[in-house]
């Protein structure tokens, strides 16, 4: 008899393998330590506040790096990754230095990592996070009617929950808050991911598997959708990016892939600082600037 599938056709070891983004690269260390490098730098040369609470618990801030120019400007906010449980908004400010200078207000927002915070309330904290930045970044001189969300890896799928309709009502946002969205290198069926190795931090029973899937909640049109990720990705990183790609397609919204050529996983996050990079220019493009 051959393996039990537990995932399309995916076995036990190609399961593991297939939602392991850690195994697509030799070693994380260094590009983590160049997200808290360039982020150092970023805090230390650029007007910016940080720690700002946005909820009642230690992990709920977030930093503020204003734009460089004057007048009310677009928001960039960006959710990072670290698989629910790893990166701290102090490892998120590194595209600030050229968003800002490009005419963008850049928020990076923190949150309570698992396992000692559940999905179901790392995604509530995240939309607190939006609802704060819609209410309060104009003393920042920041645009709430142009906020733009973007994330990374876990964060890609943090970001789609915080676009995903039917929640921001009961927030007091309007539900056209959210207006366009840039998802590198995502996750947004979490079918599989509850069957493999994080499930361990996660802990998801299929119930709440499903409701934190982005994939059955793409966000209202017509806004921008920008999907990326990188060559190296695994499989399933990739089929469900194009998923969720097709998803947002489908329900009306203006989707579109980005390539993101010579990129991993976890490097594909600085195409953010490159102003001439295909990816900077969409995102400058769908801000207007």
């Amino acid at each position: 008899m051959g393996e039990e599938q537990l995932f399309r056709y995916y076995g036990r070891a190609e399961l593991e393998r297939q939602c392991s983004a850690r195994g697509t690269v030799a070693d994380i260390g260094p590009i983590m330590a160049e997200y808290a490098a360039r982020t150092r730098a970023a805090r230390e040369s650029l007007p910016c506040a940080l720690d700002i609470p946005y909820g009642p618990t230690g992990p709920e801030r977030l930093d503020v790096y204003p734009a460089a120019s004057a007048g009310p400007a677009p928001v960039f906010v960006f959710v990072h990754g670290g698989y629910w449980r790893m990166l701290d908004a102090a490892d998120s400010g590194f595209m600030a230095p050229m968003l800002t200078r490009a005419g963008a207000c850049v928020v990076a927002v923190n949150y309570a990592l698992a396992p000692e915070a559940a999905l179901d309330e790392i995604v509530r904290q995240c939309r607190a996070a939006l609802a704060w930045v819609h209410a309060n970044i104009a003393r920042h001189g920041g645009d709430p009617g142009r906020i733009h969300l973007a994330g990374s890896s876990a964060g890609a799928h943090l970001a789609t929950m915080m676009a995903a309709p039917g929640w921001q009502d009961a927030a007091g946002l309007p539900a056209d808050a959210v207006k366009g969205l840039t998802l590198m290198s995502g996750l947004y069926d979490l079918t599989p991911v509850r069957l493999a190795q994080p499930n361990e931090w996660l802990r998801l029973d299929e119930a709440a598997a499903r409701r934190n899937s982005p994939i059955h909640a793409p966000p209202r049109p017509p806004i921008p959708v920008i999907v990326t990720y990188a060559p190296s990705d695994t499989e399933e990183f990739r089929r469900q990016s194009e998923a969720y790609l097709a998803a947002c397609a489908a329900a009306g919204c203006d989707a579109r892939f980005v390539p993101a050529p010579g990129t991993n996983h976890f490097d594909i996050v600085f195409e953010l600082c490159r102003r001439d990079g295909a990816l900077a220019r969409a995102v400058l493009g769908t801000m207007g600037l």
